[in-house]
């Protein structure tokens, strides 16, 4: 596995870091506070090309290949403190934009992707439901066949970017007895007869990130709308997770190097007993952990993206990357706020944040002991 990098690629993930830094996160402790979704940030970041990175350009993608994909959001999660907006988009490129570009009709991909790749229309990914979490399966929003199409009747809920979309990739079962394969994928436009979109969920960290409900009751949904072949849900929803997986954390490896070098900084700064605090065992320690778990993680990380370059299946190692680097990126926050100390306890300082941000990794996109499962399958056990 070679992970060495172009300078033309290296170029653009500084680029990245640059408008991240000059343009993302303006008033972040205040919008965390009132959980509000910056918008025209999310814009910005589509005219920027971020959205639409491993897309082909005919629907206003640049065709960046995977590697280059995940290295450019590690530059974003290092330049952006905004770790919501973040995960808001990976939600969208992984959940919604992978599975129409890879499961849709021509039609569907001139409609959506182009302006979900600029940034000008949001998506929403809707499996969850108030009985069926990890048991992704066991849904009971209900697809019937009728004349020219199918009536959606249940709710969704914990799905990101709800209370905004402007669409939604929804599964419902066509017929519960059949387990996985009756479930069946549709494209849902907001404002369709029968759909609505509750309110927005409150939650200990991500807050700048939209959560919420996604209602149906008796919505149609024309044929032309399902997305993929009736029964194919369980196929598109996996492979949706695959790239969620392998891509969704890649951020988190620049959040993680960000959040290094300034516990370095103030290890180095900040005296206590005459001396910097860096200069206790205890305290560089704790620097010397974070600074291996952010070089792990990001190998665990490039090898995935090397192995889905390379067309190879990268099950296990999806499921290892999404284990340990939410795990990671966990630990290595609570040494950050410990290094900090009081300070890394206020809000003001911008350290306890990435904790509230970091938990929510170990539960999104499959739990962390779902990975475990997982991994323990793929073993044999």
């Amino acid at each position: 596995m070679d992970f060495s990098w172009s300078n033309e690629q290296m170029e653009f993930k500084r680029s990245v870091i640059r408008f991240a830094q000059n343009e993302l996160g303006k008033g972040l402790v205040e919008r965390d506070r009132q959980a509000e979704f910056p918008r025209d940030e999310w814009r910005r970041c589509g005219q920027f090309g971020i959205l639409g990175l491993p897309f082909p350009e005919q629907y206003g993608g640049s065709e960046a290949d995977i590697l280059t994909t995940l290295l450019t959001m590690e530059g974003l999660g290092y330049g952006c403190r905004d770790n919501g907006l973040i995960f808001a988009m990976n939600a969208q490129m992984w959940s919604v934009q992978m599975p129409i570009y890879s499961f849709g009709t021509d039609a569907q991909k001139q409609r959506y992707l182009p302006g979900l790749c600029r940034g000008e229309i949001i998506g929403a990914h809707g499996m969850s439901e108030p009985d069926s979490g990890s048991d992704a399966f066991s849904l009971r929003t209900r697809a019937q066949r009728v004349d020219g199409g199918y009536l959606l009747n249940g709710s969704k809920t914990f799905v990101t970017n709800a209370p905004v979309s402007d669409m939604a990739v929804v599964f419902a079962t066509v017929d519960p007895a059949k387990g996985m394969w009756g479930v069946t994928a549709f494209l849902v436009d907001r404002g369709a007869p029968g759909f609505t979109v509750g309110r927005n969920l409150d939650k200990m960290g991500l807050r700048t990130s939209p959560m919420g409900e996604l209602v149906f009751q008796d919505c149609f949904v024309a044929e032309a709308a399902r997305l993929g072949p009736e029964g194919s849900g369980a196929k598109i929803f996996n492979h949706s997770m695959e790239w969620e997986r392998s891509s969704i954390l890649a951020s988190h490896v620049g959040a993680m190097e960000r959040q290094l070098e300034e516990c370095i900084a103030y290890a180095r700064q900040r005296q206590q007993f005459d001396q910097p605090i860096g200069r206790f065992q205890s305290v560089a320690n704790r620097i010397a952990d974070m600074k291996v778990r952010l070089e792990t993680a990001r190998l665990i990380l490039y090898q995935v993206a090397w192995l889905k370059k390379q067309g190879k299946p990268a099950v296990m190692e999806a499921a290892l990357a999404k284990l340990y680097l939410s795990e990671a990126y966990v630990q290595s926050s609570m040494d950050a706020i410990r290094i900090h100390g009081g300070y890394g306890y206020m809000t003001e300082f911008q350290v306890e944040r990435e904790l509230r941000d970091a938990v929510g990794g170990t539960l999104y996109s499959g739990t962390s002991d779902i990975q475990r499962n997982i991994i323990a399958r793929l073993l044999g056990l």
